[in-house]
């Protein structure tokens, strides 16, 4: 079996570098601070502006190593490592493991399960969590989809603590990126940023309506055919733009790929008519849960979930060569490269 993974390991996707690269351009001059670390299996690349730059990045490094490690099903003593060892009884977890938690069963419920954090111990099956990959059998899915009782999840906010059934394990990886984008951008703030840009793998926060030279945030959307080119640029203010798409992570077996993003009806990868989907919304963990939800929905679906939520817009990429921007972002985008039809429904 041949394996491949394209990963933020090796470097930061396109439309990370391209976003940072047209920040800070113009006029108003404001003191640029950089830093890169590596967290949540991902390279990250935070940028902030001003003389309290360093003291946010500071703040929001504190943050993410924080939430990596407290929402990491692999590690031993985060919140959902424990959550999972203790199935069947109510479970003390992290403030942040409890609404990361909510937001991806909300998010499941408003797409009709297209996204599922019990789905843990199938994608486990899949070797997507190890790198050691293989094709479980239809029984085998079967069985591991019939264990699984999502509705069962009992959230107790004012206890701290969550209960799952027993058998259970979930997983937070379609949400925690998104999240921790949200919470780094807030550590910026708080620690006196008005102007930044954080790149999370396919999760980009901004703050600040504008970049400091007055401008609009520039972020590009990642060609899936082509991940060292775009198919063009969103102009932004502070939200966030999270893209999801079968290109990020998959494996080939006797001449078949198989992407990592599971349909949880199936319990195998999404098949559908998209290459990615970019989520652009305020909050960043919804925007994450709700790229890879609608990602399993395709693209008929997924533009009826934007067309039902007026702050949510959508740039699709589709497998016959369409790039679908929804009419809140038509303004703003600017198309780039050749071989893909533009609409603007």
């Amino acid at each position: 079996m041949r394996s491949t993974k394209r990963s933020c390991k090796r470097l930061i996707p396109l439309a990370l570098a391209l976003a940072l690269a047209l920040t800070g351009c113009g006029g108003k001059k404001a003191e640029k601070h950089e830093k890169q670390l590596f967290a949540m299996d991902t390279v990250m690349l935070l940028t902030a502006y001003g003389d309290k730059g360093n003291d946010a990045l500071t703040a929001a490094t504190e943050v993410i190593n924080s939430l990596a490690a407290d929402l990491d099903p692999e590690k031993e003593g985060s919140s959902v490592a424990a959550l999972n060892a203790g199935a069947g009884g109510a479970v003390a977890v992290s403030a942040d493991c409890l609404e990361v938690l909510d937001t991806a069963l909300a998010v499941g419920r408003e797409t009709g399960g297209a996204l599922d954090p019990a789905l843990y111990p199938v994608i486990q099956a899949w070797g997507f969590t190890t790198g050691e990959y293989r094709v479980p059998d239809r029984a085998e899915l079967d069985a591991l989809l019939a264990a699984k009782d999502t509705d069962g999840i009992i959230l107790d906010a004012s206890a701290g603590t969550v209960t799952l059934p027993a058998g259970m394990a979930v997983s937070l990886g379609a949400v925690a990126k998104g999240y921790a984008a949200r919470k780094a951008a807030e550590a910026m703030a708080s620690a006196g940023a008005e102007h930044a840009i954080l790149s999370l793998g396919g999760n980009v926060q901004t703050l600040g309506d504008t970049r400091p030279d007055g401008k609009s945030w520039q972020v590009a959307v990642t060609d899936p055919k082509d991940t060292g080119s775009y198919v063009g640029t969103l102009s932004v203010g502070q939200t966030a733009v999270v893209t999801s798409g079968g290109y990020q992570r998959y494996f080939d077996a006797d001449g078949v790929r198989y992407i990592h993003i599971l349909d949880p009806a199936t319990g195998r990868p999404a098949d559908n008519d998209l290459l990615s989907v970019t989520v652009v919304t305020a909050d960043g963990a919804r925007a994450d849960a709700l790229s890879t939800a609608l990602f399993v929905l395709g693209a008929e679906g997924a533009l009826e979930y934007c067309a039902a939520h007026e702050d949510v817009e959508l740039v699709l990429i589709t497998e016959d060569d369409r790039v679908i921007v929804t009419d809140g972002l038509a303004d703003g985008f600017t198309e780039h490269g050749e071989g893909y039809t533009y609409e603007y429904p």
